[in-house]
């Protein structure tokens, strides 16, 4: 893989026809922000429960900062690339100082859509479901036996990554047969674990987690071919650069983010809040002349909530300088496959104050009543769903019951007999990680009896 041929205009299907005032990648982030699976991240939890009386940041917000903050990334590595790598041909040159930002902002967009309702609590809920019915019986046979070890894999380590994979590409019934026809360049932005649920190594970054199902392997195989990704014996397939950006942005909207929404909670108060990103932004920006005039900014500013939500864009605006820098640096062996770290966590070993925002976090935010409330609750209401609908899917002799559940799964993830248990599976899946947290609380409560519709 080389600057030059690591990005390219063509689906997974089909070479794009040209045409237009819009280039390709511009359709992409278009197509995802139209999409229904990017619309349905605004009714899924990001960290606080929905709906609340203070507003506070959905995945469909989150999403489109995260984008905001990942355009400004592109723009920037863009350019510095153009100066340092001095490209010849004009078509690449074209390609970094116009639409890498619009690459790595339609990733951006896209990062989430694979996620179940209530945030990671919904993907525990069903690798754990997996995991404790294994014995469970289903027409005489024990559940673990429906599936192959590498099916099996996918499902007690449900990934959200690998499912926003196959949401862009899957050939849904009665939908575009193409996916969302997005280019080979935008998926291989959000592909931050290439490889499999069986190649899973925490030793490397890149294999944390695992970044495609069995049923999107032909896909991820399109991907690494066609975009020439680099391959090492001991760490396999190494990342596409692009993800790094897409990550970076991420990582700097929920570590910063989480913390404003917090304080408009009155989970932190406004001068912790206030001196940890001082901090930050004294810790990254060396220019004395520009933390004096942040300072100067807030103490002017006596709305809290507005001052924070400044030193909340300071903060970013550093943070991405700063992996902008990082990027550079570690180019190199970023485009060779052999940078273990992310951008933020280099940044994190020279501003320890990172690392302070991480634990307060995790103590104060991602542990408070609120979010453990809305967890176990999502818990509930997933497992609960998924044991309906998968009991009557993989039944070789429906009842009336099985039949009844069944019809309540949308037509385009409609369950066919003539499937392999795994990929009916994946269909249940399809609906039940697609659902948002307030239908799938409804659907329970309907199917559970606590709540009976009312027709006129």
């Amino acid at each position: 893989m080389n600057w030059q041929n690591c990005f390219s205009a063509e689906t997974i299907y089909r070479q794009r026809s040209s045409g237009g005032d819009r280039s390709h990648y511009q359709r992409d982030y278009d197509r995802l922000i139209f999409s229904s699976s990017f619309r349905r991240l605004q009714a899924k939890t990001q960290v606080f429960p929905l709906p609340g009386s203070t507003f506070v940041h959905n995945r469909l917000t989150h999403s489109l900062e995260v984008a905001s903050v990942g355009r400004s990334l592109g723009a920037s590595v863009g350019a510095r690339l153009i100066a340092a790598e001095g490209f010849s041909d004009l078509n690449v040159k074209d390609f970094y100082k116009y639409e890498l930002a619009n690459v790595i902002a339609a990733g951006c967009l896209a990062h989430d859509v694979g996620n179940p309702a209530f945030g990671h609590s919904g993907e525990k809920a069903i690798s754990n479901f997996f995991i404790q019915h294994e014995e469970e019986l289903i027409g005489g046979q024990k559940l673990r036996q429906f599936y192959s070890l590498e099916e099996w894999n996918d499902l007690i380590n449900f990934e959200g990554n690998a499912n926003a994979l196959r949401v862009l590409t899957q050939k849904f019934k009665g939908k575009n047969p193409e996916g969302l026809g997005l280019t080979i360049s935008t998926l291989a932005s959000i592909l931050k674990y290439p490889c499999s649920s069986t190649e899973v190594d925490r030793s490397f970054k890149h294999r944390k987690k695992y970044g495609y199902f069995q049923s999107e392997k032909e896909i991820f195989d399109t991907l690494v071919d066609r975009l020439s990704f680099t391959q090492h014996p001991v760490s396999g397939y190494s990342r596409h650069p692009f993800v790094y950006l897409v990550e970076a942005a991420d990582d700097i909207c929920y570590s910063i983010i989480d913390m404003e929404d917090a304080h408009r909670l009155g989970i932190l108060d406004f001068r912790s809040t206030s001196e940890l990103l001082l901090q930050l932004i004294e810790e990254l920006d060396r220019e004395e002349d520009n933390i004096g005039r942040i300072k100067e900014v807030v103490s002017i500013l006596t709305d809290e909530n507005e001052a924070i939500s400044f030193l909340r864009a300071k903060s970013i605006n550093t943070l991405v300088m700063s992996c902008v820098d990082v990027f550079m640096e570690h180019r190199s062996s970023i485009l060779a496959g052999t940078f273990n770290q992310t951008l933020i966590g280099v940044i994190e070993d020279q501003c320890p104050v990172l690392r302070k925002i991480e634990a307060l976090s995790i103590k104060q935010i991602y542990n408070h009543h609120s979010v453990i409330e809305i967890e176990i609750a999502g818990y509930n209401v997933m497992s609960e769903l998924l044991s309906l609908f998968l009991k009557s899917a993989l039944s070789d002799q429906p009842s009336s019951f099985d039949q009844s559940i069944l019809s309540l799964v949308p037509p385009q993830f409609s369950i066919d007999s003539e499937n392999s248990a795994y990929l009916k599976t994946m269909n249940v899946l399809d609906h039940i990680s697609a659902m948002t947290d307030t239908y799938a609380t409804e659907l329970y409560r309907k199917i559970k009896g606590i709540e009976i519709s009312k027709h006129r």
